[in-house]
């Protein structure tokens, strides 16, 4: 299937589009999750798949402006149409052209979930699924682990050949992330050992096939504790057959200052895992400025430093799954609330805004005001800011990306996804 990503400018509707490219109004509608009566907002992204097509030449037209319009190269149209000389192409002609997105290879793909997923948002994001990371089973100060209502997302997983992954993280209850709970676990050898055995016997009795640790904001003074601790899962579930796998903050250097950062050690995480997940994302963040969640630009300086640290292969580059609404002029510590990307869509419909795509951070934004008279800014993800990270993970020769979270269904970004790759499966 050709992928090809249609920018909606005024005057178009499903029914012109659907003429453009040939494609029925209702499978267009199906596959981007539209409705068929909702009206189309300028700038708002339509993902069409094709297979092969026919165009007729009109005056004015070159195979370049011809490949540009569908998505495909020169080459491959001439190749099609066994045209000789790429000059001499006129008016009237039909050309055939080729169902021209080639396939980038094969990824892996995780995504995290909570429990909480209603049951056809899972059954839907599952076929795009390598593993399915349950998030999470918090640990306590003695080394014993919280209780989690995962059986469901485990089976469902398992039926639809994805590898559920169990997470543990360093998450207080009834709070956040906590740096002493952190030290608690990575300085006592004996609630280590405890805590591991719990972990096992968790994985067992679940029917988990691996790990995942998420231990976030380490004081700098643990960062060798946590190698350790590391090395010492990896000694006993390698054994076992599971894999163990990280969540990495977004470094671009190895000696990069601040909580979040400096016990993340790329090296040795890259060297005792089978892969990690860098959290590429949160630059746009609830009680910060207004920016791209993940911009591409920023993005890019993280997986260069990791690429340089840790095989290649064992990198999934995290991707946001949601968007933010700020109120403008952005007040410090003022909050912005959490968007679906395609409820940000729904937004810009009701509020008649036009949405614009930044170059610089290959992402989605538009204005409006509120009822109050308040500006608001949104930015969000679209077909083309997926496109543009997704297609990071072939240029680094990554091993995949992970997804935070799967919980509300973007079909846009599947589509684009299944376009480019082939999605591994483990089980």
């Amino acid at each position: 299937m050709a992928l090809i990503i249609h920018v909606v400018k005024a005057g178009d509707s499903l029914y012109s589009i659907s003429r453009r490219y040939g494609i029925p109004v209702s499978r267009i509608a199906s596959d981007n999750g539209i409705d068929i009566s909702d009206t189309l907002v300028i700038g708002q992204t339509i993902v069409i798949l094709t297979g092969t097509r026919q165009h007729t030449v009109k005056a004015g037209e070159s195979l370049f402006s011809i490949a540009r319009q569908y998505g495909t190269t020169v080459a491959s149209i001439q190749a099609a149409n066994r045209i000789t000389n790429p000059a001499v192409i006129n008016p009237g002609m039909v050309l055939t052209i080729p169902s021209g997105t080639e396939k980038l290879g094969a990824i892996s793909i995780n995504g995290y979930s909570f429990p909480v997923i209603k049951p056809d948002v899972l059954g839907k994001t599952l076929p795009y699924l390598t593993y399915l990371s349950i998030f999470s089973y918090e640990v306590k100060p003695d080394g014993s682990i919280g209780t989690l209502n995962d059986g469901p997302l485990i089976n469902a997983a398992r039926e639809a050949k994805v590898a559920p992954l169990m997470v543990i993280t360093n998450i207080q209850e009834g709070g956040g992330f906590s740096s002493d709970l952190a030290r608690t676990i990575l300085t006592n050898e004996n609630i280590q050992d405890r805590l591991i055995a719990n972990v096992i016997n968790n994985m067992r009795t679940k029917n988990y096939t691996g790990l995942d640790v998420d231990f976030e904001y380490v004081y700098p003074q643990n960062r060798e504790d946590y190698n350790n601790f590391l090395r010492k899962l990896r000694s006993r579930l390698k054994p076992l057959g599971y894999s163990l796998t990280t969540a990495l903050a977004p470094k671009i250097s190895a000696d990069q200052k601040g909580l979040l950062y400096e016990a993340h050690d790329y090296p040795v995480h890259g060297a005792l895992t089978d892969h990690v997940i860098l959290m590429t994302y949160e630059w746009g963040f609830t009680f910060g400025p207004p920016m791209a969640v993940a911009p591409i630009n920023e993005v890019r300086k993280v997986l260069s430093y990791a690429v340089s640290a840790i095989p290649r292969q064992k990198i999934f580059m995290g991707i946001p799954n949601y968007g933010y609404n700020w109120v403008l002029p952005y007040v410090p510590g003022s909050r912005a609330t959490v968007v679906s990307n395609t409820g940000a869509v729904d937004l810009a419909r009701r509020e008649g805004a036009v949405i614009k795509y930044d170059q610089k951070s290959q992402a989605p934004f538009f204005n409006y005001y509120d009822d109050k008279g308040k500006q608001h800014v949104v930015w969000f993800d679209d077909a083309r800011s997926i496109e543009a990270k997704i297609r990071l993970i072939n240029q680094y020769n990554l091993g995949g990306a992970s997804y935070w979270t799967i919980g509300r269904y973007f079909p846009q970004n599947w589509l684009v996804v299944s376009s480019l790759y082939d999605i591994r499966k483990v089980i």
